[in-house]
């Protein structure tokens, strides 16, 4: 089979490798589809901490179980499934209190142990999840992404009387707009980036007002406004936004970080507390994508508006390229397998 293998850091190749053999408990997907996520061009790069070299990359895939080790049922042969990439030991203090993708033996698929960018993968049976023929293969692919949407809203419990301000019209901006607007009904969402065109992707996908603050103060202009967040969502990560989400935000507003950065971070204790902020981190996904599934095959989502590239998997090389270089009209790209 063949697999898109980064050997170290800038150097991808794609590789012959043998078609693996499922372990006790595992089951093999021949892979359809999978997605290209921020975090792979970081392994690529040498810019995840996580990551082992060399490895086979790709944690958003779906595709068709074709054998399965020893004891799993055989029916699940020919089933549709998306992979979930967190696997947990199930034992620790985080799994026993229902935070699998903080677990203290914690591995990602696709960043610890090889992944989804492959003809064949293995994973554990309880991380196939069974899709829904109303579900088509390409949004398939992108439940992993909608599930970091999923957790980090799960944190914050928006309703329809939150006003909500994201930063960040990449894809993880654009799935929690998705989420707020058609899960969660939430009535006002604004949408906060420095690319115009990602800032039109956003309001077709929901946001109610965009922000280009590449030249203003988002804080006058929401003071004049007269607009105080109360749930705010970092899909952004840069180091000076959580002091200015503090700033703006509303007392008892709740504030959800979606990633990190290495750069430190500077804030002021009063800010929080004279408001009584609640202030999330969160981290992969805790069991959402039954959750986004069903989101999905009600209709609540829509993948097809952020799916805006295509790629056969030879082309793997290419397509980072145009996920790394073309933000203004990059957002998802699927590699087909």
């Amino acid at each position: 089979m063949k697999s898109v293998v980064i050997e170290e850091p800038g150097k991808l190749v794609m590789q012959e490798r043998d078609i693996p053999e499922p372990a006790k408990g595992e089951v093999r997907v021949k892979v359809k589809l999978a997605g290209i996520c921020g975090s792979d061009s970081h392994i690529y790069h040498g810019k995840n901490p996580f990551a082992k070299y060399p490895r086979v990359i790709g944690h958003e895939f779906f595709g068709i179980i074709d054998a399965v080790g020893n004891g799993v049922d055989a029916s699940r042969i020919g089933q549709r499934v998306a992979v979930d990439p967190v696997v947990s030991c199930g034992h620790c203090y985080p799994c026993s209190v229902g935070r699998p993708n903080v677990c203290s033996e914690l591995q990602v698929i696709g960043v610890h142990r090889d992944g989804g960018f492959s003809q064949y993968a293995c994973a554990p049976e309880q991380n196939a999840y069974l899709v829904p023929d109303s579900i088509s293969d390409e949004f398939a692919t992108t439940i992993e992404p909608f599930t970091i949407a999923a957790n980090i809203l799960s944190h914050l419990k928006p309703t329809a009387q939150d006003i909500a301000l994201v930063y960040g019209a990449g894809p993880m901006g654009i799935t929690v707009i998705q989420a707020l607007k058609g899960v969660y009904g939430v009535k006002q969402i604004i949408i906060v980036d420095r690319i115009p065109e990602r800032l039109t992707m956003a309001k077709e996908c929901g946001a109610d007002l965009a922000i280009d603050n590449s030249n203003l103060s988002l804080v006058d202009e929401l003071q004049k406004l007269g607009i105080r967040p109360t749930v705010i969502v970092d899909g952004a990560c840069h180091p000076t936004i959580l002091q200015e989400a503090i700033t703006i935000a509303s007392p008892a507003a709740r504030i959800g970080l979606m990633g990190f950065s290495s750069d430190p971070c500077t804030i002021t204790q009063q800010g929080i507390t004279s408001k009584e902020l609640s202030i999330f981190s969160s981290r992969l996904n805790s069991k959402r994508f039954p959750m986004v599934i069903e989101w999905m095959a009600e209709k609540k989502i829509n993948p097809a508006k952020f799916i805006t590239h295509r790629f056969d998997y030879t082309q793997v090389i290419d397509a980072l390229e145009v996920f790394e270089k073309d933000q203004k009209h990059c957002c998802k790209i699927l590699l087909k397998f």
